[in-house]
């Protein structure tokens, strides 16, 4: 009788593809952050046009956050599932990335666009606004959860690229 060894299947595909997928939309959140936004605002005389420019290009990276996140999510709990434990963690860490664009997205910029908006129909830019403490605190703490949301996928990128030997 012939006996062989059974080995679970490594998925080397979905994988691959789940690296893929993560290191384009972690090199998105990478441009959009520290390059696009920057340049917007270094290139961009009026701050307040450059603001509104920004926060468009942000409010799209958070959609596209979102939907990149959960479809990550799934492939990850398919692949636990098939056994391949390496990808528990990397579900935690989705989840919280998936956290922060749904703060981003459905917290922050709507309420710092809210504030601009009012601040607009009065006849001046947020900044010199009532609202102008409130906006730059919500800013700020945007960019901290932006910030948090970049490491973790820099961190994400790293374990998902870790030698398995």
């Amino acid at each position: 009788m012939n006996m062989k060894t059974l080995e679970a299947p490594n998925y080397i595909g979905a994988q691959r593809l789940f690296i893929l997928i993560a290191g384009l939309w972690v090199g998105s959140l990478l441009a959009v952050g520290y390059l696009v936004a920057p340049a917007i605002f270094s290139t961009m005389t009026d701050r307040q046009a450059a603001g509104m420019v920004a926060g468009s290009i942000f409010r799209l990276e958070a959609y596209l956050s979102l939907i990149v996140c959960i479809g990550l999510m799934v492939l990850a709990n398919l692949l636990v599932n098939r056994g391949l434990n390496q990808f528990r963690l990397i579900r935690w860490l989705l989840l919280i990335m998936l956290l922060c664009s749904i703060a981003a997205a459905f917290i922050f910029i709507p309420w710092m666009n809210t504030l601009r908006d009012n601040a607009l129909a009065q006849g001046m830019p947020v900044m010199l606004s009532p609202s102008a403490t409130l906006f730059g605190r919500l800013h700020g703490a945007s960019s901290i959860l932006f910030m948090l949301q970049s490491i973790l996928g820099v961190y994400l990128v790293w374990r998902l690229t870790k030698n398995r030997e």
